[in-house]
C-alpha cells in the first residue's frame, strides 16, 4: 500500500483559523507535516498550539490572502522554519451573496480577490519554489496543491454569482498548474466540499441522523485532502472531487452533449434555427440542471450547492 504519511514534509494552509482549514491543518499534523497556518486573526494562533500538541512543527503567519505579496511570504516561511515546502492547501474564502441585478462591485471585486486572486497568488510564489529547486536539483521535486471549489461553479448559484465565478476560475487555474508543473513532480486538483461551517451556518440544516461524526463533519473531507497531500496520489493530477459526508465523487471533464452540422457547410441562421430549435424545446430557461445533477450525488439529502 502506497505511504499516506507526511513525517518531514511541510505545508501551507489559507483560511486556517476554523472551520474547513482549521481541520484540513490539524489532519495533515496529524498525519506528520508540519503546518504553516494562514489566517486574518489570532485564531490562527489557536490552531498552532492544537498542532503543536500533536508532536510537529507550526507557526502562524497572518495576513490577506488577496494581498499578492503574501503568497511569497508564506513560501518562505515553510522553507526558513521547517527546510521545505510540500504541500499548498489553498482554503480561505468568503461570501459576499447577492442575486446578480443587486451585485454591486464591491462585492464582486472582494470575492474575487480572496478566492480567485488569494489562490493564484499562494499557487504562483509555490509554483516558482518547485521549479527553482526542482531545476536545481536535476530532479521532480515533491509538491502538492489542492485548491477549494464549489458545485457552484459546477451548476451555478443563483445567489452567488462573484462566488460561482470565482471557483468556475479556481478550477480553471486548478488545471492549468496541473499541466504546467507536472514535470516538476508537483500535482494540483481541486475538491468541491460541503461541510457545516461558520461560512455555511445558515445553508445546511442539523445533522438529520445525530452521527457521532456529523455528516457535514470538515474533518471527513479533510482526510480526503490529507490523502491528496501524500506520496500515495502521485499519480492523480488535474482533478476535481466533489467530497462530503461518506462520498468523494470524481467528476468527468465536459462532454459534447450535441453536435450540430450545417448540411450545406455554412450555417445560416434558418438552419440554426431548424436544427437548434427542437433540442431545445421541452426546457425552459428556468429549469434547474443542478437539482438533476445533485440528486445523483446526495447521500444526505442536503441540496444546498455551496461549500
Amino acid at each position: 500500500m502506497s505511504s499516506t504519511h507526511l513525517a518531514g514534509r511541510t505545508a501551507v494552509v489559507t483560511g486556517a483559523g476554523a472551520g474547513l482549514g482549521r481541520a484540513e491543518a490539524l489532519a495533515l499534523a496529524a498525519a506528520g507535516a508540519n503546518v504553516v497556518v494562514n489566517d486574518m486573526g489570532p485564531a490562527a494562533e489557536d490552531v498552532v498550539s492544537e498542532i503543536k500538541e500533536l508532536g510537529v512543527g507550526a507557526v502562524a503567519v497572518l495576513g490577506d490572502v488577496s494581498d499578492w505579496s503574501l503568497g511569497e511570504r508564506l513560501v518562505s516561511t515553510a522553507v526558513d522554519s521547517f527546510g521545505s515546502l510540500d504541500v499548498v492547501v489553498n482554503n480561505a474564502g468568503i461570501t459576499r451573496d447577492s442575486m446578480l441585478f443587486n451585485l454591486d462591485e464591491s462585492q464582486w471585486d472582494s470575492v474575487i480577490a480572496v478566492h480567485l486572486k488569494g489562490h493564484a497568488a499562494l499557487s504562483r510564489a509555490a509554483s516558482a519554489h518547485w521549479r527553482n529547486t526542482s531545476k536545481a536539483a536535476g530532479a521532480p521535486v515533491f509538491g502538492r496543491i489542492v485548491n477549494t471549489s464549489s458545485e457552484a461553479f459546477l451548476f451555478g448559484s443563483a445567489g452567488q454569482p462573484n462566488y460561482a465565478a470565482a471557483k468556475a476560475g479556481i478550477t480553471a487555474l486548478t488545471l492549468a498548474t496541473a499541466q504546467g508543473m507536472a514535470r516538476y513532480g508537483v500535482t494540483a486538483n481541486a475538491i468541491c466540499p460541503r461541510a457545516r461551517t461558520e461560512m455555511t451556518a445558515n445553508v445546511f440544516d442539523a445533522d438529520p441522523n445525530a452521527n457521532q461524526l456529523d455528516i457535514l463533519a470538515p474533518e471527513r473531507v479533510a482526510t480526503f485532502v490529507s490523502w491528496l497531500a501524500s506520496p500515495a496520489a502521485a499519480t492523480v493530477n488535474g482533478q476535481v472531487f466533489v467530497v462530503y459526508g461518506d462520498m468523494v465523487a470524481l467528476m468527468a471533464a465536459p462532454t459534447v452533449e450535441r453536435k450540430f452540422t450545417s448540411s450545406t457547410g455554412t450555417f445560416t441562421v434558418e438552419e440554426l434555427d431548424e436544427q437548434l430549435v427542437p433540442h431545445f424545446a421541452e426546457r425552459s430557461p428556468q429549469q434547474n440542471y443542478a437539482a438533476y445533477s445533485v440528486a445523483e450525488l446526495d447521500t444526505t439529502g442536503v441540496q444546498q450547492l455551496n461549500r
